[in-house]
Formats: C-alpha cells, sequence, structure tokens
C-alpha cells in the first residue's frame, strides 16, 4: 500500500448533497491535507436506476464551492483512473472469478421468484438468501453456464467464529460471522454491487484511508472478509457520528427533510454562505483541541486531526448556523460583502439607480441570511402603503399632531442642501432637533416613517435619505405630511 496517505470522497450522482455527505467529503479532504496526502473524487454509478441527470455537475459545483479541491477525478485524470465506475465495468468481474477459484465466491442460479418465495416464507425478520447454490458442484455449475441460466456472484462468507476489526473513532468492533450472509458481489447484469465495487476500487487506487458514517460500521466486516480472501492490506477505517435533527417536541432523529433544509444547495439557496456552512459542518463530529469555533478552510486544515472526532451524533442546529452566518457577514470588508449581496439587491430593485456599497453598510450588521435582503430594502424601490398611524411612537414622543410639525419643518431644512449626504442630512436634522428644542429621535421618526413607510429598517432615517437621494426623498415627506393631513 502506498505510504502517502490517500483519503476518497465517492458519492453517487442521485441528486442533491446531503449535508453528511458535504461533512464526509469534508473530513476526507482535511484527513488527506492534514496528513500531507491525496485527496481523490470518485464517481460511484453502478446503481443506473438510480442516476439522477445533472447530478454530476452538482457534486462538481459544490465541492468547488465549499473549497474542496480533488487532486485526482474524472474531471482531472489520474495515474488510478478511470474514476467513474461505470466506466470500470470490466474491472471487476476478473477479480470476482479470482474468489470463485479460490473457493471464496461462487456462481448462484437462483430465480427471482425463488428468491422472492424464500422471503416471503420466513418467519425471521430480515430473512437472507439460504445458501442454496453454495455447494453446487463443478459439473453442475458448468452445465448451467453452459445453458445460459443467469447467475449472480456471491462471496462465499465463514460460517463461525467472529470477523474483528479496528475503527479510528469507535475501537475494536466484532461481529459472529453467523449473522454474516453470503453478498451478492456481481449482479446478474454484471455490475458489481457497491460493496464489491467499493473494496476493488479503494485497494486498486491505493486508498488509506476509509471515511464514512456510522450507518455503515455492521457493513464493514463483509469489506474486511474481502480484503482478506484477496489477500490484501486492509486500509484505516474512520467512521463519523451520525447527524441529528431537532424535532418540533425536543427530541432528536437522523436529519431529514423534515428538519429544514438538508442539502448544500438548499442551504446556499437559503441565504447562508459556503464558507459559513463549511465552518459549521465541520464541528459536527469534530472538537478543536482549543475549543474555538471559527475557522478558514485552511485553518480547519492546519487544525484538524483524527483523534478529535466524535463517537456521539451531532445535532444540526440551524440557529447555530444562523450565527455562523452572521458572523461570516460581519467579518467581510464592505465591498466583499456588497458583491456578495448584489444578486439579492436584485431580486428588489434596480442596482443601477443605488449605491450598492451603501446598501450594503447598513445591512451588514443585521443580516443573518442573505435571502431576508430582498425583502428588507423592497421600500427602496417601491414606497410601500402605510397607515398615519405609524408616525405615532411613544420613545421618540412622537404623534398625529407633532409628526406634521417635525415633517414640515424637515421639508424647509433639507430642501435648502446643496451637497445631499450622509453627513450633511444628519447635520441638518440634528441642528434642526437642537432650534426645535425636541429629542433628536422626534425629527428622526417621522422623517423615518414618512421616508420609508415601515417601522422596522436597515438603517436609520439619514441612511434611508441618502441612499433615496434628495429628489425622492423629498417625494416621499411631502407625501408623508400630506398623509397627516
Amino acid at each position: 500500500m502506498s505510504e502517502t496517505v490517500r483519503t476518497r470522497f465517492a458519492p453517487s450522482p442521485t441528486g442533491f448533497m446531503h449535508v453528511g455527505n458535504l461533512r464526509t467529503a469534508l473530513y476526507e479532504y482535511l484527513i488527506a491535507k492534514s496528513l500531507g496526502g491525496t485527496f481523490v473524487l470518485r464517481i460511484e454509478d453502478t446503481d443506473q436506476e438510480r442516476k439522477v441527470e445533472g447530478a454530476v455537475d452538482i457534486i462538481y459545483n459544490t465541492l468547488k464551492k465549499a473549497k474542496l479541491y480533488h487532486d485526482e477525478g474524472p474531471d482531472i485524470g489520474g495515474q488510478y483512473g478511470p474514476y467513474v465506475q461505470s466506466e470500470r465495468k470490466d474491472i471487476y468481474m476478473p477479480y470476482a472469478k479470482q474468489l470463485i477459484e479460490n473457493d471464496k465466491a461462487y456462481y448462484c442460479f437462483c430465480s427471482k421468484e425463488r428468491l422472492d418465495s424464500l422471503r416471503n416464507n420466513s418467519d425471521e425478520i430480515g430473512a437472507g438468501y439460504d445458501r442454496h447454490c453454495r455447494n453446487l458442484s463443478k459439473e453442475e455449475v458448468q452445465e448451467k453456464l453452459d445453458s445460459g441460466v443467469p447467475f449472480v456472484i456471491r462471496q462465499k462468507m465463514p460460517l463461525t467464529g467472529t470477523t474483528t476489526f479496528k475503527d479510528a473513532v469507535f475501537g475494536e468492533i466484532s461481529v459472529d460471522n453467523s449473522e454474516l450472509q453470503d453478498q451478492i458481489l456481481i449482479k446478474a447484469d454484471g455490475y458489481p454491487t457497491y460493496n464489491f465495487a467499493n473494496v476493488i476500487d479503494d485497494h486498486t487506487m491505493n486508498i488509506t484511508h476509509v471515511v464514512r458514517g456510522s450507518e455503515y460500521l455492521s457493513s464493514t466486516p463483509k469489506y474486511n472478509l474481502l480484503y482478506e480472501a484477496f489477500g490484501w492490506e486492509i486500509p484505516t477505517y474512520i467512521h463519523l457520528p451520525l447527524i441529528m435533527g431537532k424535532n418540533d417536541d425536543g427530541s432528536v432523529s437522523k436529519l431529514s427533510k423534515r428538519h429544514g433544509a438538508t442539502s448544500f444547495e438548499d442551504l446556499v439557496n437559503e441565504g447562508f454562505l459556503p464558507e459559513a456552512i463549511i465552518n459549521y459542518i465541520a464541528l459536527l463530529g469534530w472538537c478543536p483541541k482549543d475549543n474555538r469555533e471559527m475557522f478558514t478552510i485552511e485553518e480547519l486544515v492546519e487544525n484538524f486531526s483524527i483523534d478529535g472526532i466524535s463517537k456521539s451524533p451531532a445535532v444540526f442546529d440551524y440557529e447555530k448556523l444562523e450565527w455562523f452566518n452572521s458572523e461570516y457577514i460581519k467579518a467581510m470588508p464592505v465591498e466583499q460583502f456588497a458583491e456578495v449581496a448584489k444578486p439579492y439587491f436584485r431580486k428588489a430593485l434596480d442596482t443601477e439607480r443605488f449605491d450598492c456599497v451603501k446598501l450594503a453598510s447598513i445591512l451588514q450588521q443585521r443580516t443573518v441570511r442573505l435571502s431576508e435582503i430582498p425583502e428588507k430594502i423592497a421600500f427602496f424601490e417601491k414606497l410601500p402603503e402605510y397607515e398615519k398611524e405609524l408616525f405615532v411612537n411613544k420613545k421618540s414622543k412622537t404623534n398625529l399632531d407633532n409628526s406634521g410639525e417635525m415633517l414640515s419643518s424637515a421639508i424647509n431644512a433639507l430642501s435648502g442642501i446643496s451637497d445631499w449626504n450622509h453627513d450633511t442630512i444628519h447635520d441638518c436634522l440634528i441642528d434642526l432637533a437642537a432650534r426645535l428644542g425636541v429629542k433628536n429621535g422626534t425629527v428622526m421618526w417621522p422623517v423615518r416613517i414618512a421616508a420609508s413607510g415601515m417601522t422596522v429598517t436597515p438603517g436609520g432615517a439619514v441612511e434611508i435619505l441618502d441612499i433615496l437621494g434628495k429628489e425622492e426623498s423629498m417625494r416621499r415627506l411631502e407625501l408623508g405630511l400630506k398623509k397627516l393631513g
């Protein structure tokens, strides 16, 4: 086996990438890179019925957005290709026949009807194959092959004893061989099963560390018996804890769509930044030695270690992910946030008419998900309908009588500004409040309501007027005054 650490991410092209798959890819990437190794992408498409059009592109796009760059794969090649299982179809049958020759596997000619009958007539839950063809003579086998009887190839499992393996996270695990069924290696269509192709591909691609979810722990003895049957070195196994979701009643269950968005694509569409998603997912099952939370992908590579992976299930907490997202947004230079937010600005307004950096500056500290932005800024494009009662505010000491006076005075004062910007608007309104002998808020609240038609806005009266520009600001203030009669 290669001395260089080699991990592989081997997704099936069956749709969007689930959070659990993405975490597996992330950990495989971090294990390889933290140990100076190689990260391989392999597409496992032997189950042709479940293959979804466009799913391979989703895999590439997700890894790219997540900055999990592979060193070998279908798109860039490498010395162990091809990296798509359906293109490796001819590789598997010779290995299966080698096992038959060594009495580690056998041809099974049982019909689908016979197998269905076995299942239907058994009282045991999960009852398996009765090994009917396991001890056919060579002559019987040859006769059926010559007659063209359809077959599968099954692994000949030991009937007694135990199979023990060591996992880097869960330790030593033993399974009674009597519990293991004679699993199919080659299906009737000539394609390998997932388990068989996995072992052959991992060995021929020199994979040293196999990383996968803990739901595969029970399958591992089958893999090991295949490695032993071939006389191959067994890789290091790293099984990851389950990711759970919170239920409405406070309990937890395996993360699924009923808990919310569970794919990377959906989370991005809901307004989460790829880097925030990756940072959060890294902590679902791994604990840094110093308990810090914020990591770039480069810092994750520097700090990651296998011994930090937990056995305990992790709970996916959308509120915690929102906290990560808001922290990432706040940490951006405002110009960078403006670029990231621009697609969301366009959903609500004509970006040619507004200063996107100014919009970004009032939103940055108040944005949790990018998808919230259009609703927050829609009033800039079109003043919403609003009731005059919004002008009443106890804290600002405004009512329907003095709001009209404040607006009228503000219109007179603001109309005299020739250089319309944040500072001149601010100084004008603050001076006006001082001249009138009222609190700043008593002037600012009516101006803000008239300019936005909303009680809750990103930015206050000054920021809103600055972004709207003088002409539109004055138009809206006049409308507000008219509404107050």
